[in-house]
């Protein structure tokens, strides 16, 4: 099994149930992940888009829906030729509650060396994931322009 790439640990004060809502739920995702929508039913082998702007950036394939311990996806960019090019990578979201707090452990891998994809999520998964936090814990977003996030053509 490869090693993972990019790993990302935050604790969030929810419950299990509100976090999985909040990763499958375009109502959600589109307030704390750019304005994406994630289009699936979430069941096993169906498919992923990631729809910004009424574009699919990204699509995979659930690979894993344990509600509300463990998501998995494949996640292959669609936008950027280089990128494009690029095999699909694995996205693994595990839940794992600790009396008020939800622990969050986001990896994504499979990424072949020097991926460009790899470079932009690891500045993306961040800014994305702190948006979640707030959004569950505070009910609103501090917003991060995404020219902070430095990942070119993403303005």
């Amino acid at each position: 099994m490869p090693k993972p790439e990019f790993v990302y640990v935050t604790y969030i004060e929810t419950t299990p149930e509100k976090l999985w809502d909040a990763l499958t739920k375009s109502e959600f995702t589109q307030q704390y992940w750019f304005g994406t929508e994630l289009k699936s039913d979430w069941k096993v082998g169906s498919p992923l888009a990631l729809v910004m702007d009424g574009k699919t950036t990204d699509t995979g394939e659930i690979l894993v829906a344990d509600r509300p311990r463990r998501l998995a996806y494949t996640f292959k960019h669609e936008l950027d030729e280089e990128m494009r090019k690029e095999p699909a990578t694995k996205v693994v979201f595990t839940l794992e509650p600790f009396d008020k707090v939800v622990k969050l452990t986001v990896t994504h891998e499979g990424f072949g060396a020097g991926s460009k994809l790899f470079d932009g999520i690891s500045k993306g998964w961040p800014a994305i994931l702190s948006g979640l936090k707030s959004l569950l814990e505070r009910g609103k977003l501090s917003p991060i322009p995404p020219r902070a996030l430095g990942i070119e053509g993403f303005e």
